[in-house]
């Protein structure tokens, strides 16, 4: 019993380190991008690339991870991933010429492993109780991106270095995961993978209709989220709301996501199906959106309701990998896929947010056409949220 225990302890803690390092690393760069800008003299199109190369490596590569976790083992595969992460933050932070660029995309492909991953580890290590794992994950995940958005400019405005620095100090996290979950994750794979390998074959996700229902879940869920974060301060400031205030609006937005994120977390665990909470979350997001639209006023109101979506949603979608398959391999094969789509679909959300904005001169038809996007999203959580797998 207390070898089960020590067991059950050290898994959640590799998943915990490894997901304190998912967002802090990129979300850290919008506070500082004017200065990044300026010192390395980037266009505007340049610094949006900069921004959103993360994110195009998600779409990119997330369906290489299932093979490299076939070839060299979900630990062995995870533990390379957050190493590839590490020299990524590093080459961003060195001043030489493009190892920005470089480590930047180093940085994305390891973020885009581990999104993949860490769901499958998950189902591997927690197979009862993949909701309130999830929840708790993702929390520390957010409460982490939260702090670092929170502190990097005056880390930059106050080091000799400057934003180097503040961008580049998040390695230590990243050490930390290798060094203490280096024996873990470096072991020999456990008698269940073999065991799953010379199983019959699983249905591919890509070839199932809840594979892409899935997936357009995750994709769409992802919008609610990413035109939030790129958008909400431009709205607001747009409605008279002083940047010291929409400040304070983001950083609650971070806040109640993380609460939002381990209530759905323990509500899950007591529910028969994911209906419910999905359908929920949901329709606070597109009540947030036709708020935002019809209500500016209650503009407090409308960031609060839609932190706690974003905070449910993604547990719900991150949950599904584990929740909808048979084994963790078959989960790591619909998180890649989920996380690929997804992604694309979550990039396209904020870029057409934009042109609809500079087409129009106003918010109300991108904020209209995001909320019939959260129509979408609220059929598209009551059929996921079914009890059911792949097969």
């Amino acid at each position: 019993m207390p070898e089960r225990g020590l067991r059950v302890g050290t898994g959640l803690l590799g998943i915990l380190l490894i997901a304190v390092n998912l967002r802090v690393g990129f979300v850290t760069v919008g506070p500082l991008l004017e200065g990044i800008s300026d010192e390395l003299g980037l266009s505007a199109g340049q610094a949006g690339l900069l921004a959103g190369l993360p994110l195009l490596a998600f779409a990119l590569l997330s369906p290489i991870a299932p093979v490299l976790a076939r070839v060299a083992g979900l630990d062995r595969a995870s533990w390379l991933s957050v190493l590839l992460l590490a020299v990524g933050i590093v080459l961003r932070s060195v001043e030489l010429p493009g190892m920005i660029w470089a480590g930047t995309i180093l940085l994305g492909a390891g973020i885009a492993f581990l999104n993949v991953l860490v769901p499958s580890i998950v189902k591997r290590q927690f197979p009862g109780r993949v909701g309130q794992v999830t929840g708790f994950y993702t929390s520390a995940q957010g409460a982490v991106a939260a702090l670092g958005a929170a502190i990097v400019v005056p880390v930059a405005q106050v080091t000799p270095s400057g934003w180097r620095l503040a961008l580049g100090m998040w390695v230590g996290l990243a050490l930390l995961a290798l060094a203490v979950l280096g024996p873990w994750l470096l072991r020999s794979e456990p008698k269940a993978a073999v065991s799953d390998s010379a199983a019959p074959a699983l249905r591919s996700p890509w070839t199932s209709l809840l594979g892409w229902q899935v997936t357009l879940f995750m994709g769409f869920q992802s919008i609610t989220y990413y035109v939030i974060i790129a958008w909400l301060p431009t709205i607001e400031r747009s409605h008279g709301v002083s940047e010291a205030d929409a400040g304070f609006h983001m950083a609650l937005f971070f806040l109640v996501g993380v609460c939002a994120s381990l209530g759905t977390g323990a509500a899950m665990s007591r529910l028969a199906d994911q209906r419910a909470v999905g359908l929920a979350a949901s329709l606070l997001a597109l009540a947030s959106y036709l708020g935002l639209m019809l209500a500016p006023g209650l503009m407090l109101l409308w960031v609060i309701t839609a932190a706690i979506a974003c905070g449910a949603l993604i547990v719900v979608a991150l949950s599904l990998f584990s929740l909808r398959t048979t084994n963790h391999a078959q989960a790591a094969g619909l998180s890649g896929m989920a996380q690929s789509v997804g992604y694309a679909i979550a990039g396209a959300g904020p870029l057409a947010f934009g042109l609809l904005y500079e087409a129009t001169g106003a918010f109300e038809l991108p904020l209209l056409l995001t909320a019939c996007c959260m129509a979408v999203l609220c059929v598209l959580a009551v059929l996921v949220g079914r009890p059911r797998t792949i097969g």
